[in-house]
């Protein structure tokens, strides 16, 4: 049994879809483990987004990541971080596949409207930063 983290970021709790992006994961056999909505502060989400400090985009992405609440996730099942990703599509919406998450809900690439992990070990640490131990059921 694999586990990944999700987020429904700001954009896609302020555009409602918090219950589709739900229904989709269930839909395909997904199965969450733990579940909550918070709102990041700079810091946080500085924290988060460690690994992108060099990058241009980092400032913005912190900003946007810090705008409104979250909806972070801990996903399970098997293949869960591949089968995530399938469900998310492309990170920039427009060369995502018709059906995805963000082909049918992003803006803009930062505004993507979901997070998931990329690998077992990133979804080690972005699981730990979230949730301890007590939160995380197993399913």
């Amino acid at each position: 049994m694999e586990r990944t983290l999700s987020i429904i970021k700001p954009d896609g709790v302020a555009k409602n879809v918090i219950g589709e992006v739900i229904k989709r994961f269930e839909t395909d056999s997904i199965k969450i483990a733990a579940m909550k909505m918070i709102k990041l502060t700079k810091t946080q989400a500085q924290g988060f987004y460690a690994v992108h400090r060099e990058r241009p985009f980092f400032d913005s992405l912190t900003d946007f990541m810090t705008s409104g609440p979250i909806v972070v996730m801990v996903l399970e099942g098997k293949d869960v971080i591949a089968k995530n990703r399938k469900l998310m599509g492309a990170t920039n919406f427009k060369e995502a596949e018709d059906g995805t998450i963000r082909k049918d809900y992003a803006t803009d690439i930062e505004k993507n409207v979901v997070h998931g992990s990329d690998a077992p070990e990133t979804a080690a640490f972005e699981i730990g930063y979230f949730f301890n131990d007590l939160e995380i059921q197993e399913r």
